[in-house]
């Protein structure tokens, strides 16, 4: 086999969380332009129609389904209609995130804890555990989970969703470690600063914005596109070796 065969992502089922923009929808592109079948979900379903549309132009595979990644049963149904248009899920990605609050983390209330906590890492945690018997029955799967640098070091007034990610980071080796001999693959990623609406109270704050700049080697923001490719090595039979680990791309910041 060529190595970039092992690629190819054809009669593949991924579900993407947060796809209705940003990291999630340029991981949805990659993986359909590799010849996969694509989930798109988010909350909001007229969003999701106009991008499904659009990637059903470039010739992409591709259905939209609104779901709530913190109410179970949303995220059950989620599951269930992928299983029952496609078959069967072979590939998660938990991308979808939220953030409520931009500040001190001794300023953080219950509410916003909560949120930040059932989103981040509850809702990857149950969705796992939805996927998990599909993928054993079609013979493994992938799962990728969206953390960040914040996981690995605290970013300064995101203090609780830098907490949120670094507990995604545990659950993805806890379900390496748990499902490895089942031929189901947990790994992570950790973007740095990419321009996206999730991240633009970052990037549009010029003295933050310095400040990063100055620590990156990459002196650049990063674009949605510089995670699809490493989502879609994970994703495909080329990471078929990788499992439990936990990848940045930063410019170079965490070093």
């Amino acid at each position: 086999m060529k190595i970039l065969d092992k690629f190819d992502l054809t009669n593949k089922v991924a579900l993407i969380t947060g796809a209705s923009k940003g990291i999630g929808l340029a991981i949805a592109r990659a993986f359909g332009e590799a010849g996969g079948k694509i989930v798109i979900s988010s909350r909001n379903q007229i969003n999701l129609d106009v991008e499904a549309r659009q990637l059903s132009e470039q010739g992409i595979e591709v259905t939209a389904i609104a779901a709530n990644i913190g109410n179970f049963a949303s995220m059950t149904k989620l599951v269930e209609q992928t299983i029952n248009k496609y078959g069967g899920i072979d590939i998660l990605v938990n991308n979808a995130a939220a953030n409520p609050v931009f500040g001190a983390v001794m300023d953080t209330d219950s509410a916003a804890y909560d949120k930040i906590m059932q989103v981040n890492v509850k809702g990857p945690f149950e969705l796992t555990k939805l996927v998990q018997e599909s993928m054993i029955s079609r013979g493994g799967g992938s799962i990728i989970n969206i953390s960040s640098i914040g996981g690995l070091s605290p970013e300064p007034m995101v203090g609780i969703y830098s907490v949120s990610k670094a507990a995604l980071i545990s659950l993805t080796k806890v379900v390496a470690k748990e499902l490895g001999e089942k031929n189901i693959r947990a790994n992570a990623i950790c973007p740095g600063l990419i321009k996206t609406k999730f991240s633009e109270a970052l990037w549009k704050n010029e003295k933050v914005l310095t400040s990063i700049m100055r620590h990156q080697p990459i002196a650049e923001i990063g674009e949605p596109e510089d995670i699809a490719g490493l989502a879609l090595f994970l994703a495909s039979d080329a990471s078929s070796y990788c499992t439990g680990g936990v990848y940045t791309a930063d410019g170079g910041y965490t070093i």
